[in-house]
């Protein structure tokens, strides 16, 4: 981690000394310097690092390592405290200055600069010092002898070891995976199988393809087999060469004694030589890379014999996925459900007393395996220390309350965090830091995808590459730690992509261990009266009760707030006059009204969130962040941006917004923001949303940023549609796009454009349309459609359903004519179909082979629809069929037993009916629900 630190230095370097080169006259040479001897001490600390995860580090390279992070941060707080000074105009409302006052400025800047030369001067001996250091004490990796690749010198017990030996009676919640797994092996006739088994440490894989592996219709299926453990180190020598003895001995026979002095050429001619007739089985397990898989491929024969591959692996990258080949197969294996996971606890602390649990334990039973969030290995290990404790309530209560210290400090529960961190030490150093940053949320919170991305991109955790923006780029990095399931995405949208995130609760032990060992993070729990540690990054939970005093210290260059029921005014405004190097202020949903003009003095900052907040107005100092990325503003009460918004030219993100769920939905809702002329200057914004463009001078503007890839509009009249289409064509990026008329009566004149922006994934029209706009057919890489108070008199079904990719359409008062057509053969890729408000609708048709992977329909107030679609049983993909506010016999026409539609809906599983209580709050009830006939029978 401090090779990150000093990467993450060295990055912010580089830019620095191209584009602040005014900024740093005098230090510039000075500063590249810095830049130099860093970039010669990163090679040592690459090793460095890996011997501090493997716990074969010397206590003086500990000490060097941490060292090093710190100078590493003591120089970005130099160079930042430096430009915020010198970044500082000149005082006064017009920066009119006589000249005694012009002079009094060169004077104190020239005064800084000699501080800050004389600071980095300090920096670069002290750096020349720890490299010469290095040398010493011989820490570079090649006079190491590659320790990083070695056996670990601390040795520990590996639990996973014993899950090749579990008893079938100790096995709880594999049965149904197992069984699959099996068909999958011996039911393919003559290709090769390849079965890979994902899923987070301590999930069970292991255990799970045991059992697979020894089960008798697999042993009789096979001719031989063997099982070699891969793992992050290995040599392919040694694996081939038990491979080989293992296959010889399923078969009664002697492996030949010349393969122990074999290279591993001849190896692999034995191999293929000897498995060339045979149907063969191999596990592969423990693989952290495709490296080992693709020499496999070339070992084993493909010999028609219908022989199988099983891999178990956390990355998911690494596993071949069903679309490389139709014999290829991916399992996910997932953490236990509740009761299950229980079963599994009380068989392992329970069992001498035949799994049962005393009835004082049993509430403390379910808490602790909650926090085990249905991992076996956790289970398993805190349940076999509980096993040999009395079964003493106070004991267990202990236990639950004090396990983050437990996990750290008691060796019967090391193995929990080691078996953990394995996938953490396998990281990228660029992805480390992200990994960590997850510690900053609360426990069992979902994080929201696209704020994370944004999080980490102020952070400067992501760094541009040709070809691809920061946002695309921070959202791999997100990908990849879900790949290799450090993080589990929650909550899917419409067309798959991840909405929601969070980490396993023992990961987040691990992160938080790990990060209060680098000084990374500091999280503030309920209460925290004192901050007494240097915390570069702060997140504060709970009600805080801090004195402001000590939170003075100057290094802090983030703060997350979350689930305060009130912030002092002591803390707040600590916050802005103290931390004058902040980057990111994250006070989403925070008990906060206003935003203080100081914030204008925090030169740096680069992330501002007032989401789900009271904050009425922005003050006019916002216009001296020229460092500002992202400003979030949804849900707030802000209805107007000052005209210094036009300042902020590095502006990448700007959303705004008023919404009230106590309003019932309506075209005039989420209310828009006003905004200032000038907004054309902002040209690095990818997002811009919810403004009103009522005029065509500001639509104009808009034709100037032409990096945007979201852009939402509200207020648009009839006569400024074709300005909007002539300015739209020019955009090239952009992907989503939202346009609202100015009331339900005026008319989207949208017809003009003719060539629409080519990469347009999103498109939301709310307003009339006179006519279908024929260049939506153009949009071949379309996923989402809504159309809102369309008012249209023709069945947009008819040429909708050709699009290609479209896999959302939602249709609000968009159709006024009584019947909807859906043809065989239509709408291939759609997963969601909302119909709402369709007054005069009275008959849905689906036609045998369209809507073929429908998964959710949601038909709500169509008071003329007197029957179940035509044709939903066709549907065989659809998972949830809603209904909103529909008449009471349709409702009933499909309540089981008596209901005489009740046939056509029974195969779906989830079939619901919701009431509005009032405002965008409604009441839900499952099919055939006691409380839904009674409210019918009012």
């Amino acid at each position: 981690m401090a090779e990150t630190a000093v990467s993450l230095v060295i990055e912010n370097l580089i830019p620095l000394l191209v584009q602040e080169a005014r900024l740093l006259k005098g230090v510039h040479d000075k500063v590249a310097g810095i830049k130099d001897e860093l970039q010669i001490i990163q090679s040592f600390l690459k090793d460095a690092d890996a011997r501090v995860e493997q716990e074969n580090m010397s206590n003086v390279e500990k000490t060097w390592v941490k060292q090093i992070r710190e100078e590493a941060y003591h120089i970005e707080d130099t160079l930042d405290e430096y430009i915020l000074h010198l970044a500082k105009g000149p005082l006064g409302p017009r920066q009119h200055f006589h000249f005694v006052q012009k002079f009094f400025q060169f004077t104190k800047k020239l005064r800084a600069r000699h501080v800050i030369a004389s600071k980095i001067q300090d920096i670069n001996i002290n750096l020349q010092k720890k490299r010469e250091m290095a040398v010493k004490y011989r820490f570079n990796t090649i006079e190491q002898g590659r320790l990083s690749n070695n056996a670990r010198s601390v040795t520990w017990y590996d639990p996973r070891v014993t899950s090749l030996f579990i008893e079938e009676a100790e096995v709880v919640g594999i049965e149904s995976h197992r069984d699959k797994l099996i068909n999958w092996l011996v039911e393919e006739p003559s290709n090769c199988t390849m079965i890979s088994v994902v899923g987070i440490g301590g999930v069970g894989k292991t255990t799970l393809v045991k059992k697979v592996y020894d089960d008798k219709k697999v042993v009789a299926h096979f001719n031989c087999h063997a099982w070699i453990t891969v793992s992050q180190s290995y040599k392919k020598e040694d694996l081939f060469k038990d491979m080989i003895k293992q296959f010889y001995e399923a078969r009664k026979e002697f492996a030949p004694r010349e393969i122990d002095k074999m290279e591993e050429i001849n190896l692999i001619k034995v191999l293929r030589q000897y498995l060339h007739e045979q149907r063969y089985l191999i596990v592969a397990d423990d693989l952290w890379d495709t490296d080992f898989l693709e020499c496999l491929k070339v070992v084993l024969p493909n010999n028609d014999k219908g022989s199988g591959i099983v891999i178990t692996t956390r990355n998911e990258d690494v596993a071949p996925s069903h679309n490389e080949s139709s014999s290829c197969y991916v399992h996910k294996q997932l953490p236990l459900p509740s009761e299950k996971a229980l079963e599994l606890f009380y068989k392992k602390v329970f069992q001498h007393e035949e799994n049962n649990c005393p009835h004082e334990l049993v509430e403390l039973s379910s808490k602790i395996v909650e926090r085990c969030e249905g991992l076996p290995l956790a289970i398993v290990v805190i349940g076999g220390l509980l096993s040999s404790k009395d079964k003493v309530f106070s004991e267990w209560r202990k236990l639950h309350d004090g396990l983050s210290l437990e996990l750290d400090t008691n060796s019967r529960l090391r193995s929990i965090p080691k078996i953990l961190s394995l996938s953490y030490h396998d990281l990228p150093y660029y992805l480390k830091a992200c990994f960590l940053y997850l510690g900053m949320f609360p426990e069992d919170y979902a994080i929201n995808c696209a704020r994370l991305v944004r999080l980490w991109i102020a952070e400067g955790f992501v760094r541009e590459k040709k070809g691809i923006t920061l946002e695309e780029l921070a959202q791999a990095y997100l990908n990849q730690l879900i790949h290799r399931s450090l993080v589990q995405v929650v909550e899917f949208d419409e067309v798959g992509k991840g909405r929601f995130c969070r980490v396993h609760d023992m990961l987040r032990e691990v992160i938080l261990s790990r990060s209060e060992e680098l000084n990374f993070c500091l999280v503030s729990i309920q209460n925290y009266s004192s901050f007494d540690k240097i915390a570069r990054r702060l997140s504060v939970m709970n009600d805080v009760n801090t004195p402001s005093q000590s939170i003075s210290n100057s290094q802090t260059r983030s703060i997350l707030i979350f689930g305060l029921d009130k912030v002092p005014d002591s803390f707040f405004t600590t916050c802005f006059a103290n931390f004058k190097l902040m980057k990111t202020m994250d006070f989403e949903g925070a008990p906060i009204d206003y935003i203080p003009k100081e914030v204008g003095n925090l030169l740096h900052l680069r992330y501002l969130s007032l989401r789900d907040t009271k904050v009425k107005m922005l003050p006019k100092s916002i216009g001296k962040l020229h460092n500002l990325e992202t400003l979030d503003l949804k849900r707030s009460l802000v209805s107007e941006l000052p005209a210094e918004i036009s300042r902020l030219h590095k502006l990448r993100y700007l959303a705004a917004y008023i919404k009230d769920n106590d309003v019932e939905f309506n075209l005039y809702l989420p209310q828009a923001v006003k905004i200032p002329s000038g907004i054309g200057r902002l040209q690095s914004l990818q997002k811009l949303s919810k403004i009103e463009a009522n005029n065509n001078a500001l639509i104009t503007e808009l034709g100037s940023l032409g990096q945007l890839r979201k852009l939402e509009i509200a207020e648009l009249k009839r006569e400024n549609g074709t300005a909007l289409c002539t300015v739209l064509q020019t955009m090239s990026h952009l992907q989503s796009l939202r346009i609202r008329a100015t009331s339900e009566e005026e008319v989207l004149e949208l017809q003009s454009m003719s060539s629409p922006p080519p990469l347009l994934q999103s498109l939301t029209l709310s307003g009339q349309l006179e006519k279908f706009p024929n260049w939506i057919l153009k949009l071949h890489s379309i996923v989402r459609i809504n159309l809102n108070w369309s008012k249209l008199m023709e069945d947009p079904l008819k040429v909708l359903q050709a699009l290609p990719n479209l896999m959302r359409l939602w249709l609000l008062n968009g159709y006024e004519g009584e019947q909807l057509h859906i043809e065989g053969g239509g709408f291939q890729k759609l997963k969601f179909l909302g119909l709402q408000n369709l007054g005069g609708l009275n008959r849905l048709i689906i036609d045998e082979g369209a809507l073929p992977l429908l998964e959710q329909l949601v038909i709500g107030y169509c008071p003329q629809l007197e029957e179940v679609p035509s044709g939903v049983h066709h549907l065989k993909s659809l998972k949830i069929l809603e209904f909103q506010e529909m008449p009471t016999e349709f409702i009933l026409s499909l309540q089981p037993d008596e209901g005489p539609d009740f046939g056509k809906v029974k195969h779906i599983p989830s079939v619901t009916f919701w009431y509005r209580i009032h405002g965008e709050y409604y009441k839900s009830y499952e099919l055939g629900d006691s409380e839904l006939l009674k409210r019918l029978q009012r």
